[in-house]
Formats: C-alpha cells, sequence, structure tokens
C-alpha cells in the first residue's frame, strides 16, 4: 500500500496526469486476457491507440462510438456474464455524469470483477472543451462513495494508478479510479468500423469463433 499521503480526499489534490500515459500503463498490466471498455472521445482513441501491441492489436477491447454515458452499463454487463474475467470501465467526466445512476446499479449487483476508471479533465474536450460540472465542484469518487460504491479513491499519481489497477487485478471490487488528466490531444484515433469493433470483441471474449 502507498502512504497516506498519497490517497488523496479530494478532486483537487490529486496530481493531473496524461490520458494516454496512464491507459498505457494500465494496459501493460492486463495479461489474462481482460476486457476493456472504452467510453467515447479521446479516452477511447488513446485506448486504441496503447493497445496496439507487438502482437497485434488486443481483441478484449471494445471501442463505443457515439453511445455517450454507456460505458459503465456495458461494463456491468459483461462483468455479470463473465464473472471469472476482469472487466475495465474507462469514461470520461462528462459522460458518467450523464449515468450516475450506474454507479448505484454498480454497488447493488457489486460485481467483484469490474473496475471503473474515470479520466476527469473537466471538460467535453471533444466538443471544444465546455466544462463540466467536475470542474464547479462535483467530486465524481465522492459521489461514487455515496451511491454504494466503498472501494473508490482518487488516484494521487502515476505510481498510485498502477498501485489501484494491481489492486482490482487481485482484489475483489467493484473499484472505481478517478484520474485527473490534462488535455493533451490523443495518440491516435479509433478506427470507426462498428460491426469490425464488435466482432472482435466478440472473439476476444471467446463468445464467437
Amino acid at each position: 500500500m502507498a502512504s497516506s499521503a498519497n490517497h488523496p480526499t479530494s478532486r483537487d489534490q490529486a496530481k493531473v496526469m496524461n490520458r494516454f500515459d496512464i491507459t498505457r500503463r494500465m494496459i501493460g498490466l492486463l495479461h489474462e486476457d481482460e476486457a476493456v471498455i472504452g467510453g467515447i472521445g479521446y479516452t477511447n482513441f488513446d485506448l486504441w491507440a496503447a493497445s496496439n501491441l507487438p502482437g497485434g492489436r488486443r481483441q478484449q477491447n471494445f471501442y463505443m462510438l457515439g453511445s455517450m454515458g454507456l460505458t459503465v452499463p456495458i461494463a456491468l454487463g459483461v462483468a455479470i456474464a463473465q464473472p471469472r474475467r476482469k472487466v475495465f470501465a474507462l469514461e470520461g467526466d462528462g459522460s458518467i455524469l450523464m449515468q450516475l445512476g450506474s454507479l448505484s446499479t454498480v454497488a447493488a449487483r457489486a460485481p467483484g470483477n469490474l473496475c471503473i476508471v474515470i479520466m476527469d479533465n473537466g471538460s467535453y474536450q471533444i466538443t471544444g472543451g465546455q466544462q463540466t460540472m467536475t470542474e464547479q465542484g462535483a467530486d465524481i469518487v465522492g459521489i461514487a462513495r455515496a451511491s454504494g460504491l466503498a472501494r473508490s479513491a482518487w488516484a494521487a499519481d502515476e505510481d498510485a494508478f498502477v498501485e489501484w489497477v494491481r489492486r482490482s487485478l487481485t482484489e475483489n471490487g467493484p473499484w472505481l479510479i478517478g484520474c485527473r488528466i490534462d488535455s493533451q490531444k490523443p495518440a491516435d484515433t479509433t478506427e470507426r468500423d462498428p460491426a469490425r469493433i464488435r466482432d472482435n470483441f466478440m472473439r476476444g471474449l471467446e463468445v464467437r469463433p
């Protein structure tokens, strides 16, 4: 465990990190065919870029296109359907604010294999950088805890983020990790082929030959 100094109690105390960097770090920790659901926008794009591995792109990733707010519900469905597989939901602050009710649903179903990662830069970056309510005082981790997700925390920095991901891979959840991120442009752009994304993901989850 990290020291208590590395456990910020609010969004303002967390370090602003680079989205692609922490996404790449997370992908580097995955070795058991864990499923990853990428929310729309730049969170999705950086997942696509970080998953272009030497052996080929990860088939266990699902790249959402145009379905704002549905990352956590989809990840919850995958976690329930495949309880022995660890599942990660990568979601932005704007999108989770549209679907806050999903957090209490996750808490009620309590899937031990689910980890939610919130990428919070306080803006709807892909549509022009309009502020979200997290920039005006809303604390997603605090909301998650109040919704019943006791294992919710802000990542103080990159090392703390890696520690939380490692814990989520070995301990029961559900987990929610809040990450303050910068507003850098994504490293790449996801290939926009919904049928191919769906089929690759289903093969990666071994539900389609």
